[in-house]
């Protein structure tokens, strides 16, 4: 099984659509339902055999949940923030395109 090559707290943006995002859980391999793969034009469908990432995304639009491939992520080198409503609810400070974790088992 492949490590994943990208961390939680990790500011990413999608190779393909124009959407950035905070990973806050990532799945060894595909964890999503049959429909929601195939949903996906299959001359740009990931294969299920490799990390996939929850991220709490945003778009020009809006903010939303976004399930998506280690192989359509690449690092956001922006260093801006994400706006999306749940990461201040669930991270710390951004720093260096990273989000710190909170322990909240320590409060």
């Amino acid at each position: 099984m492949k490590s994943a090559k990208f961390a939680i707290g990790q500011v990413v943006k999608h190779r393909v659509y124009p959407f950035r995002g905070v990973i806050y859980d990532v799945d060894p391999e595909f964890n999503n339902t049959e429909e929601w793969w195939l949903s996906i034009p299959e001359d740009i469908r990931p294969i299920k055999e490799q990390p996939y990432y929850h991220l709490f995304a945003e778009n020009a639009e809006t903010t939303y949940e976004a399930y998506v491939s280690e192989q359509n992520l690449l690092v956001d080198d922006t260093g801006l923030p994400v706006m999306h409503p749940y990461v201040s609810l669930v991270f710390g400070e951004l720093k260096n395109g990273k989000y710190k974790v909170v322990d909240y088992q320590a409060h």
